[in-house]
């Protein structure tokens, strides 16, 4: 949490043609606790890894949005890498997690969210305090921890017998391997070329990826403590051959004799009797597989078996396999999942005889929603990870797009009995808010979330249902409510498998409590894209996804207008006071757009406000909570400006050096001003900050240990004063309040 800094700083202030300036430090510190909103997971969990040595000791790991430890007191996930910040954003996918066998207080962290040119190196996370805090060793290469493969695993691996040896399988620039526990990498170029060839990469809707190495795997029987593990494992994704083996330490390797080829390998583990279990597909997933397989092999003998469940003709077809996990306390019991088996949903097998006979769990199961209402919608699917817990045999939990669910009476179905499932994701909130409102009544916050529509949010503390359908979207892209009837709100989203047809916008006139579907959508374009209400709430415009244009709507749809002077792609802005007003923005080239006809049509906004934001990308435009007529705009690398409708700018806040996200809340008690939120950069400082003073003075509320990445929405709640939601990468929703009463 954030120390109070001791309020020394003298301040100088001085108006100058427009601008606020102070002298001094550019902002002192206010102390903010900072807690999730509770949505109840969501997200993508790629991995799980129980620690052998310590009861409980469990860490989770995410596409976009870091890393977890789960506190078995607090029964709640705790973030640990919240600390990363802006400049770092791309660290918050974990494309692998290593535990060290004989220090159970140093975790890994393989962090790297894209593979593609711009979006920045990788790096290992090192931590000897279980992630509390952690070192940064940058790698030379890219990471993939939101691509294809993302679920495969571990690519990262720590010797058993010698903790200072790490093993690092890259996506696209082959082994790696650090002898001074992480902090320093060299390649080992004796590995073989197929880890960086065409057979390695995969292709998703949008642009080829490569795969390269999925998972290293130490033979912890081999070798002796305090030497470096002679034997070990390294699996390619690519349907050649793929597993490669090494008996001098990872200096040479050599393939694996009689292994399977025709299918991709995606993770490797080794059971108590030294067999090795292993389950394939004939893509990386998660998106998709349509064939698969589960293998054993047995080393001492030389002995690859096809144990596959649900087999065809030796294959399973129309879905892969996800993971396969083997009881620690006996080698026997194993449980596989499958992958991508959407029709119904994703299975999960169970065996207690090494792999002969195969039992449905899901069969035989019963699936507690209570901890997150939503989740009864939401069938299980890409399962890349099942784990059983080495101190409890019945506790068993295996991941999926959306969250990971966990039993504790697993033994049970061995028995004729029932098993229980409940979703273990408090505290891991990794869901990508797209929208965030906080009107005047109602319920205090309502969301736009990727993936899972959108939350009207009247409790904080609880998972509350999705939006009540119909209709029912894969996304909300955009909400917004009416200035001066706040209650009326709408939003758009897009469609997907599994939701039915339905028109892609909605308008509630009871706070999100109901909602109707519009009568019918624009001409052109596909759903979602950015819409607003007027102040009176009689108007709505929407430019649509795809649409080359927006449009105007007087009764939800039942009959649209071009929006003239409009084009396609922009984001739309409500006055808050004069109905008649309308804003737009092109974040991408910074063009600006101002209605004074309730959005019949649109006029290029010039002046200095146009001349100032023109060219740039990541361009913010928020109208006045105070103020018909006004508008705020910003972008990354322009300072936030106050301006009229005539292009005016009336201040420059030109202590901001860039701003990322920013939003308005409350006036502090003896205020006029609404207390101003921005994440961005104060004097070329990056952080969070508040002023209660129209700009006058800055305040820092967050800390080193709470950065969360890039922070993409900010807004004040208009009836806490300090309070704020912030939407950070891929974290959910995170409201902070001041702390200890400080204001």
């Amino acid at each position: 949490m954030f120390r109070r800094s001791a309020r020394k700083w003298v301040w100088g202030l001085v108006l100058v043609a427009g601008s606020l300036h102070a002298t001094g430090h550019p902002a002192e510190h206010v102390k903010y606790d900072f807690a999730g909103v509770r949505i109840g997971g969501g997200g993508y969990v790629t991995g799980l890894a129980f620690d052998a040595a310590v009861p409980g000791l469990l860490y989770a790991r995410t596409d976009v949005g870091g890393a977890y430890r789960w506190d078995s007191g607090q029964r709640r996930w705790v973030s640990l890498t919240d600390w990363i910040e802006a400049a770092d954003t791309n660290w918050l996918g974990i494309d692998s997690l290593a535990l060290d066998p004989s220090d159970p207080n140093r975790l890994y962290l393989l962090a790297g969210t894209y593979t593609f040119p711009g979006a920045g190196d990788a790096a290992v996370l090192c931590s000897t305090d279980r992630g509390r805090h952690f070192t940064a060793a940058r790698l030379p290469f890219p990471m993939g921890g939101n691509e294809l493969g993302r679920g495969n695993g571990e690519r990262l691996a720590v010797d058993p017998h010698d903790g200072r040896i790490l093993f690092l399988g890259s996506r696209n620039a082959g082994l790696w391997r650090s002898d001074d526990h992480g902090t320093h990498w060299q390649q080992v170029k004796s590995f073989p070329s197929v880890a960086t060839s065409k057979s390695s990469t995969a292709a998703n809707a949008w642009r080829r990826q490569p795969i390269g190495i999925v998972f290293v795997v130490f033979d912890s029987a081999s070798g002796r403590k305090g030497q470096p593990t002679p034997v070990l494992y390294a699996g390619v994704s690519t349907r050649q051959t793929s597993l490669f083996e090494s008996v001098d330490g990872g200096l040479h390797w050599r393939p694996v004799p009689g292994q399977p080829t025709g299918l991709r390998p995606s993770h490797m583990h080794r059971s108590s009797d030294g067999s090795y279990y292993l389950t394939y597909g004939d893509q990386p997933g998660p998106d998709t597989m349509t064939r698969g397989a589960v293998w054993r092999w047995q080393p001492a003998i030389g002995r690859w078996t096809n144990i596959t469940p649900l087999p065809a003709g030796g294959v399973s077809k129309g879905f892969g396999w996800g993971d396969v996990a083997i009881d620690p306390s006996n080698p026997k019991v194993l449980m596989a999942s499958t992958m991508d088996h959407y029709t119904p949903h994703d299975l999960l097998f169970r065996s207690t005889d090494g792999g002969r006979h195969w039992t449905n769990v899901f069969a035989h199961s019963e699936f507690d929603h209570s901890n997150a209402v939503w989740t009864v919608g939401h069938a299980p699917h890409w399962m890349t990870r099942v784990v059983i817990d080495p101190a409890d045999p019945d506790h068993v939990l295996f991941v999926t797009g959306y969250g990971i669910w966990a039993s504790r009476d697993m033994r049970k179905l061995d028995h004729g009995g029932r098993v229980h499932w409940w979703f273990q994701d408090r505290g891991l909130e990794e869901t990508v808010p797209l929208g965030l409102i906080s009107p005047p009544t109602g319920a205090h916050l309502l969301s736009a979330v990727g993936d899972l529509d959108g939350f009207r949010h009247a409790n904080l503390s609880v998972a509350p249902p999705q939006f009540p359908a119909p209709p029912r979207y894969a996304n909300s892209e955009s909400i917004d409510y009416a200035g001066r009837r706040p209650s009326l709100i709408v939003r758009s989203g897009y469609l997907r498998h599994p939701f039915g047809p339905a028109i892609r916008a909605a308008w509630s006139r009871d706070d999100g409590r109901h909602w109707t579907a519009f009568a019918s959508e624009p001409p052109t374009g596909k759903g979602a894209g950015s819409l607003a209400v007027n102040a009176d709430g009689t108007v709505v415009v929407w430019a649509p996804r795809g649409a080359a244009a927006a449009y105007r709507t007087t009764d939800f749809g039942r009959h649209w207008q071009l929006a003239k002077g409009l084009p396609g792609g922009l984001q739309i802005r409500s006055d808050r006071f004069d109905a008649q007003r309308f804003y737009a923005v092109d974040p991408a080239t910074g063009a600006l757009f101002a209605s004074d006809d309730g959005g019949r049509s649109f006029v290029a906004m010039g002046g200095e406000l146009a001349t100032a934001v023109h060219g740039h990308a990541h361009v913010l435009l928020e109208a006045s909570p105070r103020q018909g007529g006004i508008v705020y705009v910003a972008a990354r690398d322009v300072p936030l400006l106050r301006a009229d409708v005539q292009g005016h700018v009336l201040m420059r806040y030109a202590k901001l050096d860039g701003v990322d996200a920013f939003g308005f809340g409350k006036a502090a008690p003896g205020q006029h001003a609404p207390t101003l939120f921005v994440a961005g950069r104060l004097q070329a400082k990056q952080g969070i900050y508040r002023s209660i003073d129209g700009g006058r003075q800055w305040q820092e509320i967050d800390d080193a240990a709470h950065r969360y990445g890039r922070v993409h929405l900010i807004i004040g709640d208009p009836r806490v004063f300090g309070r704020v939601y912030i939407a950070p990468d891929a974290r959910g929703i995170i409201y902070g309040e001041p702390a200890g009463g400080a204001k």
